[in-house]
C-alpha cells in the first residue's frame, strides 16, 4: 500500500475550537499528532494515508484554516507567512519522491484557485529561489506584499489583495523526513540561543569585515536549520532546529554541539524536545551513539537516547506516541 505522510503547520496555537475545526477536515487518513504551541501560536499536524486521501485532507484543512484564521491579526513566536503556513509531503511506503511531487503540484494548483498564493519548495521547487523554506519565508507575513512582487508564487494571485491580507500565502513541498528538534538552554536570553543557532546551522550568518564588506560565515553542521526563540511557558531560551537529513546530522550530533556552544557562552542545556514525530531509525542512532553497545534491545537503545538527550526533562516522553512506526501501528 502506498503511504504518504503529510505535515501541515497552521498559524493558530491558542484557540482550541479553531484547531478542532481544522483537524475535523482530515478524513480517510490516520491522524498521528496534533501539537499546539501557544508561544509559537502554531499547530503542527501529522497524518498519513493513501495519496488520494492525503491530497483531499490537506486541501480541505488548508481551505478551512484560510476561512478561520486572520493573518492580519496574528502574532506568534514562530516564523510564518500564512494561515496554513507550510504543508509538507514525505514518501513513507511504496511511493517515490516523484509521486509526492505530483501530489504537491495538484494541491498547489487547487489551493491557488482559492485565491491563496502558493510557493513550491524543497524537492517540488521549480526555481532555486524557492527551494529553501527560510528564503521564501524571509520577512514573514509582514513582508508578503513586497515578496509577491519580487518573488512570484507558483500558483494563485500575484498581488496582496484583501483576501491575501487575511489568508497570507502557503509554502508546499515534498521532502525527506524532517525532524523538528529543539534544544533548551538554562537561560531566558534569546540572544544566546540565536548566537548558537547562527554558528550551527548550515547557512551560517552574514558578517561585516573590517573593510565594510559583507561576507557569509558558513555554519558547522550540514542539513541543519536553526533559530533562537523564547519558550515562554518555561521561561527558557531554545535553539529551535530542523534536521533535514538525520543520516547526515542526527539529534545526538546537534545536541552535543549545542551543549558545547552553550558552554562557551556561559550557560548549559536543559534537555531537548521533539515537535511532531521521529523515525525509529533516527532515535535508535542516537541511542547507539550514547550506549556504544549494539547488543542492547530496541527499547534499551531508545531509553538511552531519551535519557541522554533529555527528551523527558520538560514533559514526559512516550515512545509509542512520538516514534512514527509505533504511532502508525497503534493507530491501525
Amino acid at each position: 500500500m502506498k503511504l504518504v505522510e503529510c505535515v501541515p503547520n497552521f498559524s493558530e496555537g491558542k484557540n482550541k475550537d479553531v484547531i478542532e475545526q481544522i483537524v475535523s477536515e482530515l478524513r480517510g487518513v490516520k491522524v498521528l499528532g496534533v501539537e499546539a504551541n501557544e508561544d509559537y501560536n502554531r499547530t503542527v499536524v501529522t497524518f498519513v494515508g493513501s495519496p488520494g486521501h492525503v491530497l483531499d485532507s490537506s486541501y480541505n484543512s488548508i481551505k478551512k484554516a484560510s476561512e478561520l484564521i486572520d493573518m492580519s491579526k496574528h502574532k506568534g513566536g514562530h516564523p510564518r507567512i500564512g494561515a496554513a503556513d507550510v504543508c509538507q509531503f514525505i514518501p513513507l511506503q511504496e511511493i517515490t519522491m516523484e509521486e509526492c511531487i505530483l501530489i504537491v503540484e495538484d494541491l498547489g494548483r487547487k489551493v491557488g484557485e482559492l485565491g491563496i498564493p502558493v510557493y513550491l519548495y524543497e524537492s517540488a521547487a521549480k526555481r532555486k529561489e524557492t527551494r529553501n523554506l527560510a528564503d521564501i519565508r524571509k520577512g514573514e507575513y509582514e513582508s508578503l506584499e513586497i515578496k509577491l512582487k519580487e518573488l512570484h508564487p507558483d500558483f494563485g494571485p500575484l498581488v496582496f489583495n484583501e483576501k491575501v491580507k487575511k489568508t497570507g500565502a502557503i509554502i508546499i513541498g515534498a521532502r525527506k523526513f524532517l525532524i523538528a528538534y529543539n534544544v533548551n538552554l538554562n537561560t531566558n536570553d534569546v540572544k544566546i540561543a540565536n548566537d548558537i543557532a547562527k554558528v550551527i546551522r548550515e547557512s551560517g550568518y552574514i558578517k561585516t569585515d573590517e573593510s565594510g564588506n559583507k561576507i557569509r560565515i558558513h555554519g558547522l553542521m550540514k542539513s541543519v536549520k536553526a533559530i533562537g526563540v523564547l519558550l515562554e511557558k518555561y521561561n527558557l531560551a531554545q535553539v529551535s532546529i530542523n534536521l533535514t537529513d538525520f543520516n547526515v546530522v542526527g539529534m545526538h550530533d546537534v545536541y552535543e554541539e549545542v551543549k558545547k556552544q552553550a558552554n562557551l557562552l556561559g550557560c548549559d542545556v536543559k534537555g531537548s524536545e521533539l515537535v511532531g514525530l521521529v523515525p525509529k531509525e533516527a532515535i535508535l542512532q542516537s541511542g547507539l551513539f550514547y550506549a556504544q553497545d549494539s547488543s542492547l534491545s530496541e527499547e534499551g537503545l531508545i531509553e538511552r537516547a531519551v535519557e541522554n538527550l533529555g527528551l523527558g526533562v520538560l514533559e514526559r516522553f512516550i515512545s509509542k506516541e512520538k516514534v512514527i512506526q509505533y504511532k502508525i501501528s497503534n493507530a491501525s
